[in-house]
């Protein structure tokens, strides 16, 4: 057998998180040392992102890492791709890394989208002739043909995922390490990822893929691990992690949930989720959820203070963590100059909620126009929707994939008879 491609032997990585200020002017220095003259500081915490975490890659293998927000997925592939160093434990890594782990990782913002693929290439050790035969494809890839010489500042950001995907996909590294990248971009463009990973599976390249689409994690990957507070949980064919990690979210299906026991969240905490009701139209517990019913999801919150602008979000899952759909205040044009202090609650009405039969999970967050998180919780709840009967014929919704429709149809009448030919 070849000898790993990548190979991590109890790897630890800490942070320490120093809740001193650090004086911003130099009086403030001078007085601190006059409070303090012998240097005694608060306390600092010791975060540990990961912890004794070991594995082994194999060439051609993709492998997809699967874990909620925070459990040290994105840390992990930082210490592989020596962007931050380790605390404790070695990697050996054989071979030419290329990593997207943010939008435009590795750009320079002066430079043109062509100066930076060129820049990108020689970074990897590609010679220039490589580079200029692999150019076309790269610029056909990100789909940026008008805008490939213009500095990389103005572009957007789905821009910049787009090329950066491109570039890391197409200079032909040993390893390609891939965060969230289908977080980001159409579904065109996310077709086009799934698709460039495949192959790169087919030309023997070593993938390490983090996602939430754990459909795709399941469908693309050869095997799987689960990070779980920056420890390995589980490791094994993608089903089986993919069904262990699912099986944790939200595991009591009671009408009214207690959020105050979500311990994986993140955000300021100046609001926080305390409880999630569902509820029929009439406000009544709702018993049973069915396809195409009315649903009032009533979210129950704690404002710590007055928060501005604020934006309450709700997003609904498959099973595999596909994303169905998004519902916003913002979205749906429901203004909030000012979310008041104190316990509250607000209704999120749903007058027909076209959903096949099945389990979905819930994800919430509370945030202010700009984008300041205050309160976010992933697949936090579950909503598992029952058969309808919304036509009354006892015949229930089936044959769509996921989502079902109210519908109306219309037979125009009887053609008219075709005229009869004289003789």
């Amino acid at each position: 057998m070849a000898p790993p491609v990548i190979n991590v032997d109890r790897l630890s990585k800490a942070f320490v998180l120093d809740r001193q200020a650090r004086p911003s002017m130099l009086r403030e220095a001078f007085l601190n040392l006059l409070r303090a003259p012998f240097g005694r500081r608060a306390p600092r915490e010791i975060i540990w992102a990961l912890r004794d975490v070991s594995l082994s890659v194999q060439p051609g293998e993709v492998l997809g890492i699967v874990g909620r927000n925070g459990a040290g997925k994105s840390t992990f592939l930082k210490v592989l791709s020596k962007i931050t160093r380790p605390t404790a434990g070695t990697i050996t890594v054989r071979g030419r890394v290329a990593s997207l782990l943010e939008v435009g990782t590795g750009f320079h913002e002066e430079l043109t989208g062509r100066e930076n693929i060129y820049l990108s290439g020689s970074i990897l050790g590609m010679p220039k002739a490589r580079i200029d035969a692999k150019l076309d494809a790269i610029i056909d890839f990100a789909g940026v043909e008008r805008f490939i010489d213009m500095p990389i500042k103005r572009y957007s950001s789905g821009m910049r995922l787009r090329l950066g995907f491109a570039v890391a996909a197409n200079l032909e590294s040993d390893i390609l390490l891939v965060d969230e990248v289908l977080a980001v971009g159409d579904g065109e463009f996310q077709k086009k990822c799934l698709q460039a990973m495949d192959d790169l599976h087919g030309g023997g390249r070593m993938v390490l893929f983090v996602s939430h689409n754990l459909a795709a994690i399941e469908n693309l990957c050869s095997r799987a691990i689960w990070i779980d507070a920056g420890q390995v949980r589980q490791e094994g064919m993608p089903k089986d992690v993919v069904a262990a990690y699912m099986a944790t979210f939200a595991d009591s299906p009671d009408q009214a949930l207690d959020l105050l026991a979500v311990t994986a969240r993140r955000g300021t905490g100046d609001a926080r989720f305390t409880r999630l009701e569902w509820l029929a139209a009439d406000r009544s517990p709702a018993g049973v959820v069915r396809s195409g019913d009315p649903l009032v999801a009533r979210i129950h919150y704690q404002a710590h203070k007055a928060i501005p602008d604020a934006i309450f979000g709700f997003e609904i899952h498959s099973q595999l963590g596909t994303l169905i759909a998004q519902l916003h205040t913002y979205n749906a044009g429901f203004a909030i100059p000012v979310l008041a202090p104190g316990h509250s609650y607000i209704d999120l009405e749903i007058p027909e909620l076209n959903l096949m039969p099945g389990r979905y999970y819930i994800s919430l967050q509370v945030q202010t126009y700009g984008g300041i998180s205050h309160d976010v919780l992933q697949h936090c709840a579950i909503l598992d929707v029952e058969y309808s009967n919304r036509y009354g014929l006892n015949r229930g919704i089936s044959g769509n994939p996921v989502m079902c429709f109210a519908t109306r149809w219309d037979l125009a009448d009887a053609p008219a008879a075709a005229p009869v030919p004289s003789e």
